[in-house]
C-alpha cells in the first residue's frame, strides 16, 4: 500500500511485526469491510427477488449491526482472547453471507444483514486495534496505514466488484464466494495471530465501563472522534447520492459504469499519502486543518461536477484525500494516547464515526430529494465546515490546556505518548481495576 509506505517511519527501534502478516490484516481488514458495502450498488436487483419494497432497509440494518457492534462487540477485543474471537466472528460473518444468498423471504435477508453488519465491524475493529498493538512503536504508524488502506480499498471497490459480478453471475453468487472467503480468512488468521491471554483481564462491565471513562477523561480522543464524524459524515452524503446524479442526465450511466467510478476514490485515497509524512514529522494538528479546508473546496468543484465530468472527478480526488487524510491522521492521534486495551479507543472513535457516517447519508438523501445536486454539495460542505470548527481549538493552542500543561502528545513521537499516559493514569497499561498488560495480542 503507497500510504503504508510513508506513514508511520518512526525513528528508532530494530523490532519489525512481520510484513506477510501485516499484509494478510489487512487484506482481512478490505475483504472483511467490503462484505457490509456489497448491497448498496444492488438493491434494486435484489428487490425484484422479494415483494414489496422492505429489502431498500437492508443498508440500515447493516449499519445498525455495524453500530451494535462497535458499543457491544469490539471492546471485548480487550478482556478475551483475540485469535478465537476473530475467528468466531468470522464464522459467524460466513453463515450470515450463505443466509443472505439463500434467504428464501425479505425478513431473512434483513435478519442476515444485520448479523453481516454485527460480525463484520467486530473483525474488523478489533483487527486495527491488534495490529497497533503487536506493532513496535518506531513502526505502529507504517502497519496501522496499511490496515486502513486495505480498509479503504474494499470499500472503495467493493461496489465495483458487486456491480460486475451482479451483472454476470447474480447477486446470489457474490454472497455466496463472499461467505467462502469469510471462511479461508477465519482459517488463515488462525494461523497467524499469536495465541495470547486477555490483555485486561477484567469483566465485561467493567471494560464497558473503562470505555466509557475513557471518553469522558481524554479531550482530544473526543475531539478527534467529532472531526472523524464530520469528515465520514461528507464522505456519505456524497456516495448516497452520486449514483443518482450519474444515473440520471446528462450521464446516464449504467450499474457497471458507476461501479467503475468508485475507481477514481482508490486513486484519491491513496493519494492521500502526504498525511503519512505530516504525520512522521508531528504535523497532525496543522495538516487537519489543510485538509478540512480541501474537503470544504472539494464540495465547490463538485457542485459544478453536475454537468462536466471532469470537475467531479476532480472534486471526488479532492475529497478523498481530505477524508481519507484527516483519518489516518486521527488514528495517529488517539491510538497514540493509551499504552494498551486499545479496543477501547476503537469503539469510541469509531462509534463517532460510524454515527457521522449514518447522519451524512440521510442528510445526503434528505439534500437530493429537496434541492438536487446543488443541495448535496452544500450540506457535504457543511458537514467540512463542522469539522474546520470542531478542530479549531487545537490550531488555537487550547489543546495544551486539555492536556494540563503537558507536551503535544499529537506531535510527539509514539513514545512520549504513552509516557504522557501513564503520568495521567489513564486507562492503559493498567486500568483502573488494577489489570497489567500481559504482552503483545
Amino acid at each position: 500500500m503507497i500510504i503504508a509506505e510513508v506513514l508511520g517511519r518512526w525513528s528508532g527501534g530494530t523490532h519489525r511485526t512481520p510484513r506477510r502478516r501485516v499484509w494478510l490484516l489487512a487484506a482481512a481488514y478490505g475483504l472483511t469491510i467490503a462484505n457490509l458495502y456489497y448491497c448498496q450498488p444492488l438493491l434494486p436487483r435484489m428487490a425484484h427477488a422479494y415483494a414489496g419494497s422492505s429489502v431498500g432497509y437492508l443498508t440500515t440494518v447493516v449499519q445498525v449491526g455495524y453500530a451494535l457492534a462497535l458499543v457491544l462487540v469490539v471492546p471485548l477485543g480487550d478482556i478475551v482472547r483475540r485469535r478465537p474471537l476473530v475467528c468466531l466472528l468470522l464464522l459467524a460473518e460466513a453463515a450470515a453471507l450463505a443466509a443472505t444468498a439463500t434467504a428464501p423471504t425479505a425478513g431473512a435477508l434483513l435478519a442476515a444483514g444485520t448479523v453481516i453488519g454485527l460480525a463484520g465491524a467486530g473483525v474488523v475493529n478489533i483487527l486495527v486495534p491488534y495490529a497497533a498493538t503487536v506493532a513496535a512503536d518506531h513502526e505502529r504508524g507504517r502497519v496501522v496505514a496499511t490496515m486502513l488502506s486495505g480498509g479503504l480499498v474494499g470499500i472503495l471497490l467493493s461496489r465495483t466488484i458487486a456491480g460486475l459480478t451482479a451483472e454476470f453471475f447474480g447477486w446470489r453468487v457474490l454472497y455466496l464466494a463472499a461467505a467462502a472467503v469469510a471462511l479461508l480468512l477465519a482459517a488463515a488468521l488462525a494461523r497467524a495471530m499469536a495465541p495470547s491471554a486477555a490483555e485486561v483481564p477484567i469483566g465485561y462491565a467493567a471494560q464497558l465501563r473503562a470505555t466509557l471513562r475513557l471518553a469522558t477523561s481524554e479531550p482530544r480522543l473526543r475531539r478527534r472522534s467529532l472531526i472523524g464524524a464530520c469528515v465520514f459524515g461528507a464522505f456519505g452524503v456524497f456516495w448516497t447520492t452520486v449514483a443518482f446524479l450519474l444515473a440520471g442526465p446528462p450521464y446516464r450511466y449504467g450499474e457497471a459504469e458507476i461501479g467503475l467510478f468508485t475507481l477514481v476514490g482508490v486513486a484519491g485515497a491513496l493519494a492521500a499519502k502526504a498525511a503519512g509524512r505530516a504525520a512522521d514529522r508531528g504535523w497532525q494538528r496543522p495538516s487537519t486543518g489543510v485538509l478540512l479546508v480541501l474537503g470544504v473546496a472539494s464540495f465547490g468543484a463538485t457542485a459544478a461536477g453536475s454537468r462536466s465530468l471532469p470537475w467531479l472527478v476532480a472534486g471526488l480526488l479532492v475529497l478523498d484525500v481530505a477524508v481519507h487524510g484527516t483519518h489516518l491522521l486521527n488514528m495517529s492521534v488517539v491510538y497514540g494516547l493509551v499504552d494498551g486495551a486499545r479496543s477501547r479507543v476503537a469503539s469510541v472513535y469509531m462509534t463517532f464515526y460510524t454515527l457521522g457516517g449514518v447522519a451524512g447519508s440521510a442528510a445526503g438523501a434528505a439534500a437530493y430529494r429537496s434541492g438536487g445536486w446543488a443541495a448535496v454539495s452544500a450540506t457535504g460542505a457543511a458537514f467540512m465546515a463542522a469539522g474546520l470548527a470542531a478542530w479549531a481549538p487545537e490550531a488555537r493552542g487550547s489543546s495544551r490546556a486539555d492536556d494540563a500543561g503537558e507536551p503535544d502528545r499529537a506531535a510527539a513521537p509514539p513514545v512520549l505518548r504513552s509516557g504522557a499516559v501513564r503520568r495521567r493514569g489513564l486507562p492503559g497499561r493498567r486500568d483502573r481495576g488494577g489489570a497489567g498488560r500481559s504482552g503483545f495480542r
